[in-house]
């Protein structure tokens, strides 16, 4: 405002046809840059000459003050993806630990099974000495674990470097209009199911987009995620839709590795126990790994649980603790057994981890889809059947109490059953 009426803000009267910019003005988005000639300009054609101290002509002054009371722009900021190297700490915290335990459980555990220096040292008798058993053991354990580590170490990268998805730019279809005097665009997504409680669609400020079904926008990496599920300070990275696959890989690896060192490992940590020539570094390291691992094996086989269900119920952990389900049609509350993205036990599966079976646990073969609409006509034809089922439940529910009520007075018995169609009953 300040460009146009620099008497007011200033407190002074500006001389007749000159102009005073301020600091900043000349970026402005709305009215652009303009030169000392255009200010004078304007100033001298607009305003005109100064009838009193600080008045001007009301009409004009009226029209600019709409001008620049109009909904401004957002501004977007774009984001760099790792551009904060101390948001790192977390992941490098768990490379050590992932580090340290692949280290661990392969020198106090599985080489000591290996009898790669066989006890009493060698000699002639060395091969009696060997436990082939024991040795046949730690030799299958040692490939599950690698075999289960790789797969882990994959997930943990793709979960790291994949992007989650975010609302394409360019599209007119999500860029958000303001209330700037423009023409809406021509159309908008007709399978929509998140909107405003004024009918609006959702938007974020942030980013100056529409937002799709299931978006939401991530403070932390300054962008709007694509079915976002929630950040993740151990991957630097936000959960979403292209790399929720891998997060819930990770969890499940995480899961079947910890179960193999603490359950496996307590051989060796038996083993400490009941040899009192056992070194107290290797006694220190073994009861570490196994405290630690079993630490972890509690806390990641929950939050596994956790996912398990929510992806069973097609929810994400934003939707979860928002609780944003629809309302019972009986008593009103929200309820996690209905979701308007429920697909069935299958479908919901085929929606995390894709539609080859064969490849449901490897960290390739991400689902079907662009993140932008899960509306489908698998998804109509589930919700009608849901709905015409409530329809029928609540009909006869309403039908047996009418009939446990009785005829009232002055009614044959059927007369209240025969008088009420099943039409009217569904109307009701």
């Amino acid at each position: 405002r300040s460009h146009f009426f620099p008497c007011r803000l200033e407190g002074r009267r500006a001389p007749h046809g000159g102009h005073q910019r301020s600091p900043g003005n000349e970026d402005a988005p709305r009215l652009g840059r303009m030169n000392d000639t255009a200010s004078a300009g304007l100033d001298a054609q607009t305003i005109g000459p100064p009838t009193s101290a600080g008045s001007i002509n009301m009409t004009h002054s009226t029209a600019i003050r709409g001008l620049l009371d109009q909904e401004p722009h957002p501004v977007v900021v774009q984001r760099k993806r790792f551009g904060e190297p101390q948001k790192f700490l977390p992941v490098i915290f768990v490379v050590c630990t992932i580090v340290f335990l692949f280290w661990s459980y392969l020198h106090n555990h599985i080489a000591p099974m290996l009898q790669l220096v066989p006890p009493g040292g060698g000699g002639a008798g060395k091969a009696a000495r060997v436990d082939f058993e024991m040795r046949q053991r730690g030799v299958i354990e040692l490939l599950v674990f690698l075999y289960i580590t790789v797969l882990l170490v994959i997930c943990y990268v793709r979960s790291i470097l994949v992007h989650p998805g975010e609302i394409p730019d360019g599209d007119p279809q999500w860029e958000y209009m303001p209330n700037d005097n423009r023409a809406n665009p021509d159309w908008v997504p007709m399978a929509l199911q998140e909107m405003k409680k004024s009918g609006g669609r959702r938007h974020c400020k942030w980013c100056g987009k529409y937002k799709p079904d299931r978006c939401h926008h991530c403070r932390v990496c300054r962008s709007c995620i694509l079915k976002m599920d929630h950040h993740c300070p151990w991957i630097y990275n936000c959960v979403g839709f292209a790399n929720y696959k891998f997060f819930f890989l990770l969890l499940l690896y995480s899961v079947l590795d910890t179960h193999l060192i603490v359950w496996t490992m307590a051989e060796s940590v038996r083993r400490c126990v009941e040899e009192p020539s056992t070194p107290f570094a290797t006694m220190f390291l073994t009861f570490f790994t196994e405290t630690l691992a079993f630490f972890l094996m509690v806390l990641v086989t929950m939050f596994f649980g956790f996912h398990i269900w929510l992806m069973s119920k097609a929810m994400t952990t934003i939707e979860f603790c928002e609780k944003s389900m629809p309302k019972n049609e009986s008593d009103g509350s929200r309820s996690y057994d209905t979701s308007v993205y429920d697909l069935g036990l299958c479908g919901n599966v085929r929606a995390v981890l894709g539609s080859n079976i064969l490849l449901w646990f490897f960290p390739c073969s991400r689902p079907t889809g662009d993140g932008l609409n899960f509306m489908s006509d698998e998804t109509r034809l589930t919700k009608d059947l849901e709905s015409g089922k409530g329809i029928r439940r609540r009909t006869h529910q309403r039908t047996q109490r009418t009939l446990r009520q009785g005829p009232a007075d002055g009614q044959a018995f059927g007369g209240t059953y025969s008088s009420m169609g099943y039409g009217d009953m569904l109307r009701r």
